[in-house]
């Protein structure tokens, strides 16, 4: 059993763990203490009024309305005063002191802290353009937050005309569930094909044609200049060209920024979010950070790597929570990434950077929406995306970490069993 290492203020009290970020990440970490035998102090901080919930529901079953919003939250109300967890919501951090080892509020209280994580995510990344261009107009959505998805939900009925402005995850998943409520929808983007960046043109096709059969104008190559509104109120797109793309609603959905604000005020090294090592450890080695907002050294593959997923923000505050206690705990997990789209389930193991491969290779045919492909660089398996076929993650997570070189026509080959390749 882990022990308690934290440290003591002037007084000789116990300094307690403080997590600022009351997301699914800070509950994790929250609930890997407890697990971790610690019995000390943990106060879990967030700006939020909501208690810490999971974000993927937003733009999947919950938008969608075929979840409850009681399933989206982590733990039950009651759980955080059963382990002993100081919950205080609605409470924004506005600075960090490393030196001194205390976090200041909004309000100018302040805690102490023996040891901090940072698990304060990411926010969305807004249009680019002058406000002169934007105007103050309502029906113009950013999916972030439980309200927003409650508030975008709203906006699907039968016939409105729904603008979403970027193809990438969110925005795909935004279009599915608009069109599922029969939603005219039109998805914009700048790139030649939806998600190019992150599956390259062999895979994103599949996209491009799955929202296209349901309905879905796909608008590639576009630029947007700016919206256009009556009475306060969004009705329409006005894109580069000049047209104007009709809207009753519109969402944006055009990437997130880590939100390091706080660490780059305090001082800690920063790129591309807070840079970790493979502990989880940031420049100062009484903070960690884990999940959206950690650029964290990665052993398998050598580099860092931030990833703005689910399964991060599940399963990196195990790591630091026992970094933090003492333990010699080393992240190296693979990414890990799914979604679904109309009927159309997807699970992503692995990384590649954009261009970083040199051949996709496919099992089954992507034209049937049933297939798994494979993302190779000098004949290693970078990464593996299964669609619509189950029970495979394990095998391809391994086909990743052993790093051999594989033969494409047996990885191709649905009857050779992916444990024997």
């Amino acid at each position: 059993m882990a022990t308690d290492s934290t440290g003591t203020d002037g007084a000789g009290r116990q300094r307690p763990i403080v997590i600022v970020g009351a997301s699914l990440g800070g509950a994790k970490a929250a609930q890997a203490l407890r697990e971790a035998g610690y019995t000390g102090g943990i106060v879990l901080i967030g700006e939020e009024h909501e208690r810490p919930y999971e974000r993927p529901p937003l733009s999947k079953g919950y938008l969608l309305g075929k979840s409850s919003r009681e399933k989206i939250y982590v733990h039950p109300p009651q759980w955080y005063a059963e382990h002993d967890v100081t919950l205080r919501l609605g409470t924004r951090v506005v600075s960090i002191d490393p030196a001194a080892h205390t976090v200041t509020l909004a309000d100018n209280g302040q805690v102490e802290y023996a040891k901090l994580l940072l698990t304060t995510g990411s926010v969305p990344r807004r249009l680019p353009l002058p406000d002169t261009e934007l105007g103050d107009f309502g029906g113009v959505h950013y999916l972030r937050r439980v309200e927003d998805s409650e508030r975008i939900r709203k906006e699907f009925r039968p016939g409105a005309r729904i603008v979403v402005i970027g193809a990438g995850w969110i925005g795909l998943e935004t279009a599915a569930a608009a069109r599922a409520a029969g939603a005219e929808v039109t998805v914009l983007e700048a790139a030649e094909l939806p998600l190019l960046r992150v599956l390259g043109r062999e895979v994103a096709q599949v996209f491009a044609d799955l929202h296209r059969d349901h309905g879905v104008d796909l608008r590639f190559g576009v630029g947007v200049a700016g919206l256009t509104g009556e009475d306060g109120r969004v009705t329409g797109v006005r894109l580069a060209d000049g047209t104007t793309v009709p809207a009753d609603a519109v969402v944006v959905g055009v990437g997130i920024a880590p939100d390091t604000a706080l660490a780059e005020a305090a001082g800690l090294e920063v790129e591309n979010g807070i840079k970790t090592d493979e502990h989880l450890r940031t420049s100062d080695p009484d903070i960690h950070a884990a999940g959206d907002v950690a650029n964290a050294f990665h052993p398998l593959l050598g580099r860092h790597i931030r990833v703005e997923h689910w399964a991060n923000a599940v399963n990196q505050p195990q790591t630091a929570a026992r970094a933090m206690l003492g333990e010699d705990a080393v992240f190296d997990r693979v990414p890990y990434f799914f979604s679904d789209q109309y009927d159309l389930g997807l699970e992503y193991v692995g990384w590649v950077e954009p261009g970083g491969y040199d051949r996709v290779v496919f099992r089954g045919d992507p034209a049937t929406r049933e297939f798994i492909a494979f993302w190779l660089a000098e004949g290693k398996v970078l990464a593996g995306m299964n669609v619509n076929i189950w029970d495979v993650t394990d095998p391809i997570r391994s086909l990743i970490r052993s790093g051999r070189v594989v033969d494409p026509a047996r990885l191709a080959n649905p009857d050779v069993p992916l444990g024997d390749i």
